[in-house]
């Protein structure tokens, strides 16, 4: 049985922003909180009347006087223990992974082991990735073996199997998320924008191979809901979710969808082998993009009926996140001027290859 430890501050039962009686607030930390999925959980969580602490390496944030700032490098548990120091929580948000060098199994568990015996919920943020590959994945499926060649796969996995762990051993209350592509308001990475940007323009949308790639997405609003749900829930503890819409779509339906929320009725289109693109240097992540950041990857898919059934999830529907996040990227273009050479490269020696020749 799972150890459900009391608040760990002193607050007396108070009432929360929605008025409602009997409502106790929590001391919760966020590790990574200043970004698009942490962001909106803190501002969620203040929202609900919740002293909300966040742990990063800068000694400053944006998210108001409210939000107390803890300096540590997650990826070093002694610099965590001691921003913690004798401060008590009682629900912890592992949210950060350090893109730059990685945020390993070991790492994650030695963080966690801070607060073993001393919180009542601990919630990771996993991914889909932490399967390897493979589509229709259930919780119960096989993670990531610790040799995976993508470091972000077997990261993931290597951390959940270890909280897991944890959680056997000592009752350790882990509760973890595998989404697959989280879109929505603020996403830091060149996904939607990347089209939205080339759609404006007028400019063509090059399509890897014929689109045929499945892809999964969730809201970042839905993500963060079931994050906080889980808080609460006693059921919930020692689970993994997976968190995503019910029904992949294909990259060309994708392509599609984006450019229906921004009004293009018929977007230009050029479908590429993925191969030629590779051989010219495309990347997934880097100067020479040609399908968004990460966007054009082995498909990875999920049955989320667990997180239905536990959690009570409800998915927005994609096209009513899309327009939403829409309407944020033309308040506030969060990306600079997009270089578009290289897919004028691609689009150029693609036209040559496959121009008509006169009889």
């Amino acid at each position: 049985m799972s150890r459900e430890i009391s608040g760990a501050h002193s607050s007396a039962k108070a009432k929360g922003d929605n008025g409602a009686d009997g409502f106790e607030p929590k001391r919760i930390l966020v590790i990574g909180g200043t970004q698009f999925i942490g962001r909106l959980l803190v501002n969620d969580l203040l929202r609900a009347g919740h002293e909300v602490h966040i742990l990063h390496r800068k000694s400053r944030h944006s998210l108001g006087k409210r939000v107390h700032n803890l300096v540590a490098d997650r990826n070093n548990a002694a610099s965590v223990r001691k921003a913690v120091g004798a401060t008590r929580f009682d629900v912890v948000f592992d949210n950060a992974y350090d893109w730059e060098h990685g945020t390993t199994g070991p790492q994650v568990e030695a963080t966690a082991q801070i607060f073993d015996g001393k919180v009542s919920r601990y919630v990771f943020m996993s991914s889909v990735a932490a399967y390897g590959d493979g589509l229709n994945h259930h919780e119960g499926d096989a993670l990531a073996q610790d040799d995976h060649p993508m470091a972000y796969a077997r990261n993931k996995a290597m951390s959940e199997r270890a909280l897991f762990r944890m959680h056997q051993r000592s009752g350790f209350p882990i509760v973890t998320f595998r989404p697959p592509f989280v879109y929505g308001p603020g996403n830091p990475f060149y996904r939607e924008a990347f089209f939205w940007d080339r759609f404006r323009a007028g400019r063509p949308v090059i399509l890897p191979s014929e689109g045929h790639r499945l892809m999964q997405f969730v809201y970042v609003k839905d993500l963060v809901e079931l994050a906080i749900k889980a808080m609460d829930l006693r059921n919930a503890v020692g689970h993994a979710f997976n968190t995503a819409n019910p029904r992949p779509i294909t990259q060309h339906e994708l392509v599609l969808d984006l450019a229906t929320v921004a009004g293009v009725k018929e977007p230009q289109i050029v479908s590429i082998p993925r191969e030629w693109i590779h051989r010219a240097g495309g990347q997934v992540m880097g100067e020479r993009l040609y399908f968004g950041v990460y966007y054009d990857l082995p498909a990875i898919t999920q049955i989320v009926t667990k997180a239905q059934r536990m959690l009570s999830f409800k998915p927005t529907d994609f096209l009513v996140g899309l327009k939403t996040s829409y309407r944020a990227y033309l308040k506030k273009r969060g990306f600079p001027r997009p270089d578009v050479s290289f897919e004028d490269e691609l689009l150029n020696r693609f036209s040559r290859v496959h121009a008509p020749r006169s009889a």
